[in-house]
């Protein structure tokens, strides 16, 4: 399990945390990073929205928030338009995005129906022009990388497209491609196929593939890596509240035993750490309703589980979330491995 390079972006882990739509916004990444997580990739963003994006707005003004601390970080696109991608890559860069993402993967309906993200892998020439597009557009030290799925269904055709958008992205310059084993019409029902992953990265030989899918431990992530030979992981799902995996992965890369569950207090701390970064970013009167989406998945790792989730759900001040913290943290239990349902639906790119 060698060290991930992206073009000329070297990485000491082979464990990344993927774009993640209404999530992985700069205080996630900052979370991650500290705990381990080696490159972070920022919310999907639609190349119409970036290009009409201005300086100052501070609604949207984190989309593009990059600090010294969040290097390397990707931007992720998606659109429809392949005239519109470049001039959004160019701003990415300028915003100081290290890598750009180009997503083909995404298989909610809202993107499908505009023609974006997964779509575009029933059409390899226009998927195609996107490519060079993009690569042609921002500084070559600049890599791109691109997000894929196994195709929009399992049939033949599907395959065919599948690594025909594979092989012509390398071609074109792509630095590393993240390849998810469900299909766009699985959505997020179904099992990851791992086997799919294997054959890819046979296919690709030296080339960068990234494995996602199926990755809520770091147990799996290790699995993934030795089963199927890719290059590194890609972790979604499994990273929303347990920033811990990143270290736990490294534990377990370097042949050491799993680090045990975080303790309570040190949930507590990383919640507080979280909540100041989200306050920064956001202000006090928009971070708590943010900060709830991940209490509630922060709140898998504790040992009353039922009763701290409920109690973040029904958080609608400060002082509320505070009152949560200083009743369910303040203790030195040992934690839990979180419990997750994989069929569980969220809208990761």
């Amino acid at each position: 399990m060698r060290p991930l390079r992206i073009g000329q972006v070297k990485l000491a882990s082979p464990a990344v945390q993927a774009a993640l739509s209404g999530y992985s916004d700069w205080p996630m990444r900052t979370i991650a990073r500290r705990m381990g997580a080696s490159y972070t990739i920022a919310e999907v963003m639609l190349e119409e929205f970036v290009r009409q994006h201005r300086k100052g707005r501070t609604r949207t003004a984190h989309h593009l928030r990059v600090t010294d601390e969040d290097h390397p970080v990707g931007g992720q696109l998606m659109g429809s338009d392949p005239q519109r991608f470049a001039p959004a890559a160019r701003i990415l860069v300028e915003a100081g995005f290290d890598v750009i993402d180009i997503n083909f993967g995404c298989p909610v309906k809202s993107a499908m129906g505009s023609c974006r993200g997964g779509y575009h892998l029933s059409q390899p020439t226009i998927a195609l022009d996107i490519v060079a597009r993009v690569r042609d557009a921002v500084p070559p030290q600049i890599p791109v990388t691109l997000k894929m799925r196994r195709g929009i269904d399992d049939s033949p055709e599907s395959r065919d497209r599948f690594f025909s958008i594979l092989d012509g992205a390398f071609a074109r310059g792509i630095a590393a491609i993240t390849v998810h084993g469900r299909t766009v019409e699985q959505k997020y029902k179904g099992p990851s196929r791992w086997e799919f992953l294997k054959e890819v990265k046979a296919h690709a030989g030296s080339k960068s593939i990234i494995g996602s899918g199926d990755l809520f431990s770091a147990e799996a992530c290790v699995r993934m890596m030795t089963e199927t030979g890719v290059d590194g992981v890609s972790i979604a799902r499994g990273a929303i509240g347990n920033p811990w995996i990143f270290a736990q992965f490294e534990a377990l890369r370097n042949g050491k035993p799993l680090p045990a569950p975080p303790s309570v207090r040190e949930q507590g701390h990383v919640l507080r750490e979280h909540y100041a970064l989200a306050e920064e970013c956001y202000g006090e009167s928009r971070c708590v309703g943010q900060m709830k989406k991940f209490c509630i998945k922060y709140a898998r790792l504790h040992p009353d589980q039922s009763p701290v989730r409920d109690a973040f759900v029904a958080v609608k001040t400060p002082d509320d979330w505070q009152a949560v913290i200083d009743r369910w943290y303040s203790d030195d239990r040992i934690g839990q491995y979180p419990q997750v349902d994989e069929t569980q639906a969220c809208n990761t790119a």
